[in-house]
């Protein structure tokens, strides 16, 4: 019979594994350290004592960075499968029971999370009670293996290497009014004063990108000179949303005050641009079943025909290689 202190020691070499293959995606022991809320003097002393009990060095240190050894290289190609296998284990085992346990991670844009994620997501958590889900609103992204986030909600390009980026909701530009403004809009696009457009900052400018409809090969383009200017749609909606001006944001951001009858679409035979939401894991996280069922979950209350027509995960690349 397996003595109490060898399955404390396999328990051990489990969790060594762990911290070892987060050192080795974060080239850093004390980003590695942060992700899995250690201190930094822990996570070098789980390394220190697994390469002791391996007899081999894993890890260079040098002043700059870290670098795998070639001793390093193999073992983390075979603790990663080692690791997927124990968690695929503890998977089906509860899978079997009929629920999926434990944390979830998710990171989203501000205006997607307040119009469309935090809505839907007590529907997920009424399905998976068993599943903790955090989730984190900014505008700013986060390295996915450094603050260990499961699934990043991301619009259009993916800037890191090595990611699964799978496309949940294909978002169309339109252009709407409260019923009362858009009664006195003129019929044609290209007589609509620039006065009553509101407009989007992007970040880092202070001038709003112009407006594209186009309708066969006829195109206009606007330019919104409005009295005022938003870095947010959520600002930018309720601001419509009183009367103040015409606006062009994504239908995503404008579908809860449509179906209100708070605003109108305006201008509904001009064709507009459209922009791809993606839901992005790290290659290690993608096959977790938490994170299928997230984008899963995500996958059934969008609407259909909002959806892209390809639902084939691919990897992202840097911009500098596309």
């Amino acid at each position: 019979m397996e003595q109490p202190s060898a399955k404390r020691n396999k328990m051990d070499k489990l969790w060594a594994m762990t911290v070892f293959v987060r050192v080795a995606e974060c080239s850093s022991f004390s980003r590695a350290a942060e992700s899995l809320d250690l201190a930094n003097a822990t996570v070098t002393a789980c390394i220190r004592n697994l390469e002791q009990s391996l007899g081999v060095t894993l890890i260079h240190r040098d002043t700059r960075r870290l670098h795998l050894t070639e001793q390093g290289e193999k073992y983390l190609a075979s603790a990663r499968e080692i690791l997927r296998a124990v968690e695929d284990s503890e998977l089906a085992v509860r899978s079997q029971l009929g629920e999926l346990r434990g944390p979830l991670n998710v990171e989203a844009p501000i205006s997607f999370g307040h119009a469309f994620l935090c809505p839907a997501l007590h529907g997920f958590a009424e399905r998976h009670p068993g599943i903790s889900t955090a989730v984190t609103l900014t505008n700013q992204p986060h390295n996915l293996i450094e603050k260990a986030i499961d699934v990043a909600i991301r619009m259009d390009r993916v800037e890191d290497a090595g990611l699964i980026a799978r496309p949940i909701y294909e978002a169309r530009y339109m252009l709407c009014a409260t019923p009362e403004l858009a009664a006195t809009l003129p019929e044609h696009p290209q007589d609509l004063d620039p006065l009553l457009c509101l407009g989007v900052l992007p970040e880092e400018r202070r001038t709003s990108n112009p407006w594209e409809l186009t309708r066969g090969e006829e195109v206009v383009l606007l330019h919104p000179r409005g009295r005022l200017h938003f870095n947010s749609n959520d600002a930018l909606v309720e601001a419509a949303r009183h009367g103040a001006g015409v606006i062009h944001v994504l239908d995503i951001f404008t579908h809860r005050a449509v179906q209100a009858g708070d605003l109108v679409p305006v201008y509904t035979a001009w064709q507009t641009s459209s922009r791809t939401f993606y839901a992005v894991t790290t290659r290690a996280r993608n096959d977790s079943a938490k994170v299928r069922a997230f984008t899963d979950f995500l996958n059934e209350v969008i609407d259909s025909e909002r959806k892209p027509s390809s639902f084939k995960a691919v990897q992202v690349r840097p911009l500098g290689k596309r």
